[in-house]
């Protein structure tokens, strides 16, 4: 089974462009004055520069040597297709041209062994740093629970004199509520109430705040 041959156009336009640069390369070489075999190694390093630092780009990623070395060899490229389109008088090359295509098999013999020699990303065997304990803070133990004390009862109040005392009738209800404003007032001062003070917060005559207090006892 055969198989139909399509022609890829940026394929095409790449062979154009290869073919048209190295010319370009040759020609500027042969007018700088390197005739024979040697004018047509020069687009050849030219090219293989370029590949190699677009190669090293594509696996290792962006990187300042890849780059750089991208950028010479595009401008030799690009320099020869403006050189030979008519801006320089190649019959009479500038002594920096010359120079330039003199110097360049050497620059371009460095740009090659870096490019072939640098560390690779992928295989970096650096030994992962250790993992760095963490200092968890601990959290402080709970202190001992303290045996609750007992509340302590109120102290009595001074037992009046039965003979002093009038018999006054006190309701039930009100020697209750007797109870609890003299417990809180032992409580908020440590005396115990007095009767004066007891009368003033029932509000009640004093003879039956003796009685209260009486029965308080």
């Amino acid at each position: 089974m055969t198989r139909s041959i399509r022609p890829d156009a940026v394929l095409v336009q790449a062979v154009i462009a290869g073919a048209l640069s190295f010319a370009h390369l040759h020609d500027l070489a042969a007018a700088a004055g390197q005739s024979g075999w040697k004018a047509w190694a020069y687009p050849i390093s030219v090219d293989l520069l370029l590949v190699a630092a677009w190669r090293r780009l594509r696996a290792d990623g962006p990187s300042r040597l890849a780059w750089c070395w991208f950028l010479i060899a595009l401008v030799a490229s690009l320099g020869a297709n403006v050189a030979t389109a008519g801006f320089l008088d190649l019959a009479h090359p500038p002594a920096w041209l010359r120079f330039g295509v003199a110097g360049w098999p050497a620059l371009a013999f460095l740009g090659g062994t870096l490019l072939a020699h640098a560390p690779d990303r992928t295989t970096d065997t650096t030994p992962a740093p250790a993992p760095v304990a963490l200092d968890v803070e601990r959290e402080p133990a709970p202190e001992p629970e303290t045996a609750v004390q007992p509340a302590e009862e109120p102290p009595a109040l001074p037992a009046a004199d039965p003979a002093t005392a009038p018999a006054v009738p006190v309701p039930a209800a009100l020697v209750t509520h007797a109870r609890k404003i003299a417990a809180d007032h032992t409580a908020r001062t440590g005396a115990p109430i007095d009767t004066d003070t007891l009368r003033a917060r029932l509000g009640v005559p004093a003879p039956m705040a003796d009685a209260i207090a009486a029965q308080l006892t």
